[in-house]
């Protein structure tokens, strides 16, 4: 436990700056030696002793960690600038009928970690598992869907999207943020990165929590993606405002938090949520205290509680991914509405629950208190720049910007990212004029 809250306190710490953990320990150690050598000299001397006489032993370690550290970090940065990659437009046509269940079956067909191979490949070639970048950008207020991906999972992916909907049209896109330069004398960038509050082992409110499973009439719908189209919308001419979901399907193990070396998994970490709410042991799945007579006692579970267990447990039958969430909101200085950062961290509010999961807003460009915080607004300037730069390499998992993910499942992904249908009136949602159908096969030639 002790060891999870040092670890989480250092990330709070050094996230903020995207500074590497080791690097700021060793300058914690430069200035304690520093501080040292200020009051005792002699104390100073005797240290350097030791530490030179046990170099053989920590030496190798060291420059051996720096390698493979500084050795992964290229090889991974290789291998993605070699990738071809894509950039997709999906045009909408002017009604959809399907719930967000066609796009959590299109989420499901994703869900595969091919791309890293064997272990060998992973660490020598740096081969890496695949991951998409599902965006929803605003420019001048139309409102427009995108997928970025690698080239060779492209056929894969529109025949899952075409499958489900077969009246949009999938057509190649210029990058849009590459249409943008970034000067930041003429243009105001406010982006951000969202988390879970709790573990993601809690599920967040879904289209099943709004009744979108049961393919209401188009009247009676709510819609918890009509508040960010709204508010795309709304924007004027000079305003952007770009939002992405970053996936890759998630591992059967990672590393269990609060330890170095020990693995886990994200079915295991519920199963063991379970059994801490149910007060059970987790290998006899019963309870460890006994009632006066000596029977094994039944927990006692509130409403509330039956509910969180049964909405876990729901939640961990479904394909899991890792995925980061980005948002940004741009605009020429002009016209520039700070009231839009507002909107922006409220659209991720529809989908929070009181009782499971929520969002929360982290990194990146915060206001600073303070003068001395920020000398001349340099810090923030660097923060802009990062989050724009961060969005336009659609970088999550990976350095320059490897940031840890959370688990979503297809159902809570397919809530936050799928196609609007009558429900959603913006006028500025780009659609096709018209259904695509095909002509009758008994018409005269």
């Amino acid at each position: 436990m002790a060891t999870e809250k040092i670890d989480k306190t250092l990330k709070n710490w050094v996230g903020e700056y995207g500074a590497p953990i080791p690097a700021f320990l060793a300058s914690v150690v430069i200035v304690i030696l520093y501080m040292v050598l200020r009051l005792s000299p002699e104390t100073f001397k005797e240290i350097f002793l030791v530490i030179g006489i046990l170099s053989p032993i920590w030496l190798p370690l060291f420059l051996l960690y720096f390698f493979w550290f500084f050795w992964m970090i290229y090889i991974k940065s290789d291998f993605i600038k070699n990738q071809e990659n894509f950039l997709l437009e999906i045009k909408l046509p002017r009604e959809i009928q399907k719930s967000p269940l066609a796009m959590e079956a299109v989420f499901s067909g994703l869900n595969h970690t091919l791309g890293e191979s064997t272990e060998f490949a992973r660490y020598w070639f740096g081969k890496l598992r695949t991951w998409f970048s599902f965006e929803i950008a605003s420019i001048d207020g139309e409102v427009r869907f995108f997928v970025w991906g690698r080239d060779f999972f492209r056929k894969a992916l529109e025949a899952q999207i075409y499958a489900q909907y077969p009246e949009v049209e999938i057509v190649d896109a210029d990058d849009y943020t590459r249409a943008i330069r970034l000067d930041l004398k003429k243009i105001d960038v406010w982006g951000v990165d969202f988390k879970l509050k709790k573990p993601d082992i809690y599920p967040i409110k879904t289209y099943v929590d709004y009744n979108l499973d049961k393919d209401p009439k188009e009247e009676f719908k709510v819609d918890p993606m009509s508040h960010m189209i709204e508010l795309m919308g709304s924007l004027g001419k000079g305003e952007q405002f770009w939002f992405q979901f970053i996936i890759r399907a998630t591992k059967k193990e990672r590393k269990k938090k609060g330890t170095w070396f020990k693995k886990t998994g994200w079915k295991e970490e519920a199963h063991a949520e379970i059994d801490k709410l149910m007060l059970r042991d987790p290998k006899t799945k019963s309870t460890r205290e006994l009632t006066t007579a000596g029977f094994q006692m039944l927990p006692t579970l509130s409403e509330g509680e039956k509910d969180i267990i049964k909405a876990i447990e729901r939640s961990i039958t479904k394909p899991a991914f890792d995925v980061g969430i980005r948002g940004i909101y741009l605009a020429e200085k002009e016209n520039f509405n700070p009231g839009n950062i507002a909107g922006l961290i409220g659209i991720m509010k529809q989908y929070n629950s009181n009782t499971l999961n929520e969002f929360t807003p982290t990194r990146y460009v915060y206001g600073f208190q303070y003068p001395w915080e920020d000398y001349k607004g340099l810090r923030q300037d660097r923060q802009r720049r990062r989050v724009f730069d961060a969005y336009r390499r659609r970088s999550y998992f990976h350095y320059p910007y490897k940031t840890q993910p959370f688990v979503l499942n297809t159902e809570e992904l397919a809530t936050m990212f799928h196609f609007p249908g009558a429900t959603v009136q913006t006028p500025t949602v780009a659609r096709v004029p018209s259904k695509k159908s095909e002509a009758p096969s008994d018409l005269p030639i």
